[in-house]
């Protein structure tokens, strides 16, 4: 038999007929990049990037939240500061960064683009009708076929029996908030009637508002983190502090945040009382543990004309111009004064000691006094000490102190004593609660075999080399705030709550379509049940055959 010339039979000796795409051009491509962007793939992918993108960010310091550690940052390593802080990397404004903003931007579009679509979708197929009955209900599930049968009646009389049924069958649907349709058909020379029944579709508005939610979490996230405020300052009984970027210690805000929106109002630290366990509450092995913090706060007006009394406690803010005020740490300040050998006062101050261990609140302390104190040769030195406060004190075996209970019942403040350079006049920021010895020699403390100073309330000892007098004069309380202003943060409650909410109704809401079909016979009429689901949903038989039962009972 003869062949074509261009046959190829895979030996490549006769012709071939290579199939060509046409080229998509411009706004093929467009089409395509669109649809690989809002594809769902590709939003979870965009949305595990992010998750990765911010890990950079907790490596580093950030200018935003840490500057200080940027410029300790670029000291330490100067070659690899400059390679981590070029454009593309952005290693110490990770957040602010294009690559961050980029992956961001993409994943709020990507989500936009495929949820409008769907609410498209979604709107018109719930203003639609439900969907035809399918010719074959035998391969749908929970199907079932009752038999009535009436030699006698007449064709027409069939008909209008199987017309009472369907309609009686719609009737029982619509009490199960179905959406119904009656239809009718004729299949070869049979007549058919039935009832197409769907309902679920709330299920589908579920997932929508998940998915918009989750939209209204990014961008409230996005606007709140330009414009929240948080700054932290610490008050030692008696202090009062200002609602003003100046009087913080530490600040952290957005770019689009204005300093000059912050609302003006003074807070007094008037005291801060601590309840502990005691043996009269019944259990000893919790004795120490704290029950309750509790700041008593005098809140002053903006002139300075109107003093309210409020209290604060952990996770009771005081609510300030919307700006929630709480408690987040507490400690001993011992007031501390040091004259020279002259007799001036060159240092007066209490300095905030850090819990090492919160449950008898063992502290540790620097203190600096960068002028006024001349060493045994007579030339001007610095002075830095660094020591341990005990609010109970008590002595282990080897000799070394430590403190058995939180409140004070018997302190004692012991101290190592530096003189040189401290390094304060390098202009990089230091902070108050850390010493650099680099540069200074020690005086006292075991690393020279010389006591440290120990100091109990209203008690003085001599500087070493006659560098003068240190007094420990009280030792008050201080407490630690977090002024907090995020205008989008409620916002991001409601979306979130909005986003489970309809997490849940799109899980608990099944989507189904339910179909009663009557086909008349030579002897009188089939009815016919059947149902499908979208999704899993076991209780899809039982509910058919439920609807069997009621709509039999019922004829």
């Amino acid at each position: 038999m003869s062949r074509p010339s261009d046959y190829d039979d895979g030996t490549g000796g006769g012709g071939s007929v290579r199939a060509e795409s046409p080229e998509l051009g411009l706004k093929g491509w467009g089409r395509w990049f669109w649809r690989q962007l809002t594809s769902m793939r590709v939003a979870l992918i965009l949305l595990l990037l992010l998750a990765v993108a911010a890990i950079p960010g907790s490596l580093v310091p950030q200018r935003s939240a840490d500057p200080n550690g940027v410029i300790q940052y670029q000291q330490d390593n100067p070659e690899l500061f400059k390679v981590l802080d070029a454009f593309p990397i952005q290693a110490f404004n990770v957040y602010g960064s294009v690559w961050f903003s980029a992956i961001y931007l993409l994943l709020f579009i990507s989500l936009i683009g495929c949820v409008l679509p769907r609410i498209v979708h979604h709107w018109k197929a719930w203003r639609g009708t439900p969907p035809k009955t399918p010719a074959r209900l035998q391969r749908m599930a929970g199907f079932d076929e009752i038999r009535v049968s009436n030699p006698e009646a007449t064709a027409a009389e069939r008909e209008a029996f199987a017309t009472r049924a369907v309609e009686a069958a719609r009737d029982l649907l619509k009490k199960q908030r179905y959406r119904v349709e009656i239809q009718r058909a004729e299949r070869r020379g049979v007549s058919e009637v039935s009832v197409s029944a769907e309902r679920g579709y709330l299920r589908e508005t579920g997932n929508l508002i998940f998915h918009i939610s989750l939209l209204g979490v990014l961008v409230s996230v996005g606007i709140g983190g330009a414009l929240t405020f948080n700054g932290q300052k610490v008050l030692i009984e008696g202090e009062t502090m200002v609602n003003q970027l100046i009087d913080y210690d530490t600040v952290n805000s957005g770019q689009g945040f204005d300093t000059s929106s912050l609302e003006p109002f003074g807070l007094r630290l008037n005291s801060l009382d601590v309840d502990y366990m005691t043996p009269d509450d019944g259990n000893l092995k919790a004795l120490g543990q704290v029950k309750d913090y509790t700041a008593n706060m005098t809140l002053i007006s903006a002139d300075g004309k109107t003093e309210e009394e409020h209290v604060i406690r952990v996770n009771h803010p005081l609510r300030v111009h919307g700006s929630p005020i709480y408690l987040i740490a507490n400690g001993y300040a011992p007031l501390i004064t040091i004259t020279n050998d002259e007799g001036t006062v060159v240092y007066r101050e209490s300095m905030p000691f850090i819990p090492q261990d919160n449950l008898n609140m063992t502290s540790l302390g620097v203190l600096k006094v960068p002028y006024g104190i001349t060493d045994a040769d007579g030339n001007a030195t610095q002075l830095g000490m660094r020591g341990f406060f005990y609010p109970t004190k008590a002595e282990l075996e080897t000799g070394a102190y430590t403190s058995n209970y939180p409140d004070l019942e018997n302190p004692l403040l012991t101290l190592d004593v530096f003189s040189g350079d401290l390094g304060i006049d390098a202009g990089v920021p230091q902070s108050v609660y850390a010493l650099d010895t680099t540069n200074m020699e020690q005086l006292t403390g075991r690393a020279v075999e010389k006591d440290s100073i120990e100091l109990a309330p209203g008690e003085s000892a001599k500087l070493p080399n006659g560098m003068g007098t240190i007094t420990l004069e009280s030792v008050p309380r201080y407490a630690s705030f977090d002024v907090m202003r995020n205008p989008a943060q409620e916002w991001v409650l409601i979306f979130a709550l909005a986003a489970l909410g309809g997490l849940m109704w799109s899980l608990f809401v099944p989507r189904r379509r339910m179909w009663v079909k009557a086909v008349t016979t030579d002897d009188g009429v089939a009815l016919q049940y059947a149902g499908l689901a979208r999704g899993d949903d076991p209780a899809l038989e039982r509910a058919v055959e439920e609807l069997r039962e009621r709509h039999r009972e019922l004829l």
